[in-house]
């Protein structure tokens, strides 16, 4: 597949909820270039539009992931609402978590990572929200997407992993000054000691 955005936004056209592009692959749309392998594509969904997303999906093979079940269990997703923190995988018929039966599989793994909202703000958790508009924008492309600054907090809020910290290596050079404002400031108060504050305070 060579653009798995583009089959992802082909699939998605017609929801009727807001969705956002999100992960690895945003920090690729934003800087227009491909910087590393992803293993999927990361859709990001408001949590009270998931009833939204399964009609909108339903015949698919799609597999709930819902920490607040014994084992995080993962299971064939039949609509069930699931709580936070919890999201659905859209899996390929290659996958481990492909299913048996007449379900249609995904051309390319994604998944929908379920987000809180409360009134005009987008809940990062943390004790951090930030106003739906500044959260979300398009891309150069046109894909709706999760800003780079609030791409790079979810990346830099737990724990750093080498992917997460090759992806700040290549978009935080292009943050403009409020954008790292914000970021540091996001950071600072999740972690005063967060590796990732010095480079962008500079």
């Amino acid at each position: 597949m060579d653009d798995p955005v583009a089959y992802v936004r082909k699939l998605l056209r017609g929801l009727p909820v807001p969705w956002y592009l999100c992960g690895g692959w945003s920090v690729d749309a934003w800087l227009g270039r491909r910087t590393r392998d992803h293993f999927d594509v990361d859709i990001a969904v408001l949590h009270h539009d998931q009833a939204a997303v399964f009609r909108h999906l339903e015949g698919w093979a799609l597999v709930g992931h819902d920490p607040n079940v014994p084992d995080d269990t993962s299971e064939p997703w039949t609509g069930r609402h699931l709580d936070m923190p919890a999201h659905v995988h859209v899996p390929t018929a290659a996958s481990p978590l492909a299913q048996p039966g007449t379900v249609r599989h995904s051309a390319v793994e994604f998944e929908f990572l379920f987000n809180e909202r409360a009134g005009d703000d987008l809940v990062l958790g943390h004790g951090v929200t930030v106003p739906v508009a500044l959260a979300v924008s398009e891309t150069p492309t046109g894909v709706p997407a999760f800003t780079p600054e609030v791409v790079l907090f979810y990346k830099g809020v737990d724990h750093v992993r080498p992917r997460d910290q090759a992806d700040f290596d290549a978009l935080a050079p292009t943050l403009g000054p409020e954008r790292r404002s914000w970021l540091h400031d996001a950071l600072r108060r999740t972690d005063p000691g967060h590796p990732w504050l010095a480079p962008i305070a500079e």
